[in-house]
C-alpha cells in the first residue's frame, strides 16, 4: 500500500498535527520542546489556539497545516475522524509525506486508513501510542509502529520527542494496532478492578485508604492503582483518557475478539460499566469514573 518513498530531510522534520485533544496537545508540546517545528490543526480551532503560546503555528485549515510538512501526525478519536481529516488535508499533501497514524482505530481501521494514505501518495506508519496525558506531556509514551522501514529516518525524531520507547512491530499495516488492543485490554480491565475494589470498600464500610495502605509497597501494589484511586478519593477526575474514549476503545477490543473467536468476559463486563457510567453523565471525566457505575442510584445522587 505504500508505493511512495519517504526521504529523510537534512534538518528536523516539520510536523503537522491533525487533532489537538488531550493527547494531540500534549504530544505537540513535547515535539516543540524537542526542537521540532509543529503546525497544529483542530476541527474546532479554538481548542488548538492555546498551543500558540508553546510555539506551535495554528492553521485555519488541515490543508494549510500539512502543506510543505515532512510528517503528518493524526491524533483523533476514530477511523471516521481520521478519514475526514485526511480528506480536508488532501489539497495540501504531497507525495512521499509520512503519515504517522496515532489514533486508536483498531487493525481494521488501520488497514482502511493505510489504503486512504496510499491513494493520497502518503507513506503510512501505523503508530498508536501507549500512555495517557501525563506521559504524553513528559515525552514518555511508548510508541508501537508498523510500516515500511524506509520511513524510519523521517519518523524517528518525532517518536523520540513524544516517547521514551519505540517498538517496531512489523511492516504490515495494522500490526501495531493489534498490539495496542492487547495492551488496552490490560488497561481497561485494570481500571475496572481499581474501581470495583473502591466500590466494595465503600459498600463494606472499609476506609479505602486502609485498602491502599494494606497493599502499598507489596507485589499487589502499582502506581496505577495508587494514582487512579487518588483521583476518585480527591474527586479530581480531570481526564487523562476520557471515559467515553475508554468505552470506544473497549468496543474495538471486543469487535476484534469476536472476529477472531476469542471470548473476553472481563472486557465485556468493563464495556458494560463504562457504558453505564457514560449514561450517568461521566463520559467527559477520566476513565476511572467507571467507579460510578458501581454505585447505586441513591449513592450517586441519581
Amino acid at each position: 500500500m505504500n508505493s511512495a518513498t519517504a526521504a529523510a530531510p537534512p534538518r528536523p522534520p516539520v510536523v503537522a498535527v491533525l487533532g489537538t485533544g488531550i493527547m494531540g496537545s500534549a504530544m505537540t508540546r513535547s515535539m516543540i520542546r524537542a526542537g521540532l517545528e509543529v503546525r497544529a490543526w483542530n476541527r474546532t480551532q479554538a481548542r488548538a489556539e492555546p498551543l500558540t503560546a508553546d510555539g506551535a503555528t495554528v492553521a485555519e485549515t488541515a490543508a494549510e497545516a500539512v502543506r510543505g510538512a515532512d510528517v503528518i501526525l493524526t491524533t483523533l478519536n476514530d477511523t471516521t475522524s481520521v478519514a475526514a481529516a485526511l480528506t480536508a488535508a488532501s489539497d495540501g499533501v504531497h507525495r512521499g509525506q509520512v503519515l504517522l497514524q496515532s489514533s486508536t482505530v483498531g487493525p481494521d481501521g488501520a488497514v482502511e486508513l493505510a489504503q486512504r494514505a496510499a491513494d493520497l501518495g502518503l507513506v503510512f506508519l501505523d503508530a498508536p501510542v501507549s500512555g495517557t496525558r501525563q506521559p504524553a506531556e513528559q515525552g514518555a509514551l511508548t510508541v508501537f509502529v508498523s510500516g515500511p522501514p524506509a520511513a524510519r529516518a523521517v519518523a524517528e525524531p518525532v517518536f523520540d520527542a513524544i516517547g521514551q520507547r519505540t517498538v517496531w512491530v512489523s511492516e504490515e499495516p495494522g500490526a501495531a494496532s493489534r498490539l495496542k488492543l492487547v495492551v488496552n485490554t490490560w488497561v481497561m480491565n485494570m481500571v475496572g478492578c481499581v474501581a470495583e475494589s473502591l466500590n466494595l470498600a465503600e459498600g463494606l464500610g472499609v476506609d479505602p485508604q486502609l485498602f491502599l495502605d494494606a497493599v502499598r509497597g507489596g507485589p499487589l501494589d502499582s502506581g496505577y492503582l495508587q494514582s487512579k484511586s487518588a483521583a476518585v478519593l480527591s474527586g479530581d477526575l480531570t481526564p487523562s483518557v476520557s471515559l467515553s474514549t475508554a468505552l470506544k476503545d473497549t468496543r474495538l477490543i471486543l469487535d476484534a475478539a469476536e472476529q477472531t473467536g476469542v471470548r473476553l468476559d472481563l472486557t465485556a463486563a468493563s464495556e458494560v460499566r463504562f457504558a453505564r457510567a457514560e449514561a450517568a453523565g461521566h463520559g467527559g471525566e477520566d476513565m476511572i469514573a467507571t467507579y460510578y457505575a458501581g454505585r447505586t442510584a441513591d449513592r450517586d445522587g441519581g
